[in-house]
Formats: structure tokens, C-alpha cells, sequence
């Protein structure tokens, strides 16, 4: 393979496993994390205790999370055929990384919450802040920086679970190491596509902590 096709495959890739891993960690946040908030403020001790509610949403969030990613996409493939119109292919990959990461995200949104001092909590609501206030201006607020780090994880995270994607002719620079590379036994591709996701989870991994760094108000 010229370096000219090499080049244009691993940039063809790099879109797909981009467009895979945004979306999915787009969206695995926006339903993780109202889940982590109810798991954290649903507890015995907290604003707004209801232990059995909080109960019953910990055991499906673990039983999801104990679920590994390709045995899920290969469970959800029925159900991924209908919402996304098809079972196989990049965009339709996304909805089983969805279903996956959120509860790893929603457990990660509990942990970040629980770091908050109970003592800011006690004393906004000793002022008469109400249960949406203490969540929205001073929970959330507070745990900012480690739920940035924490999304910064779970992309991450979803971006090694593309990797498998090749199950579902997902695409993706996963797919090519695996797929035109090992298989093939063309070790440039492999060890090109492999160097590349290498370097966009470091990437990753240095914004998140720049942007947890930058907002965390302990650092000014």
C-alpha cells in the first residue's frame, strides 16, 4: 500500500471513530448523568431519600454495567436494526455504546457527587434552598471538575469499546488494526491505525485534565 492510500485510510478512520465516539459519549452523558444524580440524592442520608427507588435503579445500573460490550451488541442487534434503522455499519454502532456506557457513566457521576462536602450541601438548605437548588447550584456546581475528568474518562472508554466495532462493521481505526491489519497481515497498517488511537487517547486524556484544571476553583 502506497503511503497516499495508507494516509487516506487512516483519515477515513480517525472520521469514523470520531463519529462514533462523540455522539455516544454525547448521549450516554446526557442519560448517565440524571441517573448519577438520583443515585446519589435518592440515598438514606441525602435530600431527597427514597431508599427503595434508589435501590432498584443501583441493581439495573450494575446488572447493565456487568454486561461486556460485545456481547451487548450482539443482544441489542434487533433493537439497534430498529432505532437506527440498520444492524451493522458506523452509525449504527452507536447505539449499543450508548446502552454500554451509560451506567459506567452514571456510577462515575455518583462518585464525583459523593466527593462533595456534606457541609456546603447542609448549609445551603439550613439558608432555604430547595432540593432542584441544592442539586442545580451547589452539587453539580461543586463536583464540576470531576465530572469533567470523569467525561474525559468515559470517552475514552468508548472510544477502546470502538475497537470491537468491527463485530458490526463498525469501521474505525479499531476496525483497521484488527480487520486490514492483523488479519490481513499488513503489520504497517496495524501498527499505523494502533500509534493513531494511541495518540488521540492521549490527546483526550491531556484536555480533560487541562479543562478539569482550568474550572476547578481550588486552583485559583
Amino acid at each position: 500500500m502506497s503511503t497516499d492510500q495508507l494516509v487516506h485510510l487512516l483519515w477515513t478512520g480517525l472520521l469514523e471513530t470520531l463519529r462514533m465516539t462523540i455522539p455516544s459519549t454525547l448521549f450516554a452523558y446526557l442519560i448517565g448523568m440524571p441517573l448519577g444524580v438520583l443515585l446519589v440524592v435518592t440515598r438514606q442520608d441525602h435530600i431527597m431519600p427514597a431508599p427503595r427507588f434508589n435501590a432498584v435503579l443501583g441493581t439495573v445500573i450494575n446488572f447493565l454495567r456487568s454486561i461486556p460490550f460485545i456481547i451487548l451488541l450482539v443482544l441489542l442487534f434487533p433493537v439497534t436494526r430498529v432505532v437506527m434503522g440498520s444492524g451493522i455499519g458506523t452509525r449504527s454502532v452507536i447505539f449499543p455504546l450508548i446502552i454500554s456506557a451509560f451506567p459506567y457513566v452514571a456510577r462515575m457521576v455518583e462518585g464525583s457527587l459523593n466527593e462533595v462536602d456534606h457541609g456546603i450541601l447542609e448549609a445551603a438548605q439550613s439558608m432555604g434552598s430547595t432540593s432542584w437548588q441544592l442539586i442545580r447550584k451547589v452539587l453539580i456546581p461543586e463536583a464540576m471538575p470531576s465530572l469533567v475528568n470523569g467525561a474525559a474518562i468515559c470517552m475514552v472508554t468508548i472510544l477502546g469499546y470502538t475497537a470491537m466495532a468491527s463485530a458490526a462493521g463498525g469501521g474505525g481505526l479499531g476496525t483497521i488494526a484488527i480487520i486490514k491489519g492483523l488479519n490481513m497481515r499488513q503489520s504497517d497498517i496495524m501498527y499505523s491505525a494502533s500509534i493513531l488511537l494511541v495518540l488521540l487517547v492521549q490527546i483526550m486524556s491531556l484536555a480533560g485534565a487541562y479543562s478539569t484544571k482550568r474550572i476547578d476553583h481550588r486552583n485559583r
